[in-house]
């Protein structure tokens, strides 16, 4: 390798999450669509248009989906759709089993197949988010197990790399059952320059975790938020005060001078109370986020 060959390799390490100037970027996710057009038994891909203008409309210029967008099959609609309604692809999300080694082998694999696919397509995406699979009823993974998923994660990471693209783990409520054993071992057992963390603050709350103590916690590894809120333990339609003071977060986000991701990801369940359109909720959700979160 010459040394011009060198200093374009070097270019390849993302940039530093943290800046002195605060400076979050908003973005939103489509997953309550995708509830709401499995609900009614729609197939989700005659609504991509309405789904991105309705974006737009509210005022979101960035999105994370998910691998359902992306499908080789929707893939270049998917991006000239975006392009139409001039919204970035930032954030593409995808899952799968990691803690065996076969599942592991066909989950990064599928993972670059998308990566490549959605930021050939689009031209701006920047990061993968990965839930991998938990165990059936949310059973806890073996310690062997465990060292599989981290081994797994690094590597998917470092193929990432290549494609100057970054990892990011989300997590949901098994991860963080058993004093968020599962999480922990993640974290402590990847690299914290290639693997960073999605912080899906709701479920660290439903998963019987301090929110401030993990977001203190993960901090200097924290490239994004996922930000929902509940009443009573029950996800509330928009974005909005409720079981969760958001405002300390805000506050530690801005004394760190977090300049990730903030995204808005709504979803419903049973006992969800649904009085507005989803198209009202994306827009009350991003006007209330930036009133708490914008300097």
């Amino acid at each position: 390798m010459n040394r011009r060959t060198f200093l374009a390799a070097s270019t390849l390490v993302l940039p530093p999450l943290r800046a002195a100037a605060y400076k979050p970027i908003f973005a939103g996710q489509a997953y309550v669509f995708q509830q709401h057009y499995s609900r009614i038994k729609e197939p989700l891909d005659k609504h991509f248009d309405e789904i991105f203008q309705a974006f737009r409309i509210a005022g979101y210029e960035r999105l994370e989906l998910t691998n359902a967008f992306f499908a080789p099959e929707f893939t270049e609609r998917t991006a000239g759709l975006l392009k139409r309604h001039k919204l970035k692809l930032a954030i593409v999300y995808n899952g799968g089993p990691m803690h065996t080694a076969d599942g592991a082998d066909k989950t990064i694999a599928d993972t670059l197949a998308l990566a490549r696919r959605v930021k050939k397509a689009t031209g701006t995406l920047e990061w993968v988010n990965i839930n991998p699979n938990p165990l059936p009823k949310g059973a806890a993974k073996s310690d062997e197990e465990l060292k599989i998923q981290a081994a797994a994660l690094n590597r998917l990471a470092t193929e990432l790399k290549r494609e100057k693209l970054g990892l990011m783990v989300h997590q949901h409520a098994p991860e963080l059952a058993n004093k968020a054993r599962e999480w922990r071992h993640l974290m402590a057992n990847t690299d914290p320059k290639l693997v960073y963390a999605c912080l899906d603050i709701h479920w660290f709350y439903r998963g019987g975790q301090d929110v401030m103590t993990h977001l203190k916690e993960w901090a200097p590894r924290t490239a994004s938020l996922h930000l929902r809120n509940s009443k009573d333990g029950v996800w509330i339609e928009e974005f909005a005060p409720g079981d969760i003071d958001y405002t300390q977060v805000a506050a530690y986000l801005k004394e760190q001078g977090y300049t990730g991701y903030l995204v808005i990801e709504l979803a419903v369940e049973a006992k969800t109370e649904q009085t507005a359109s989803i198209e009202s909720n994306i827009r009350r959700s991003l006007n209330y986020a930036e009133s708490i979160f914008k300097k």
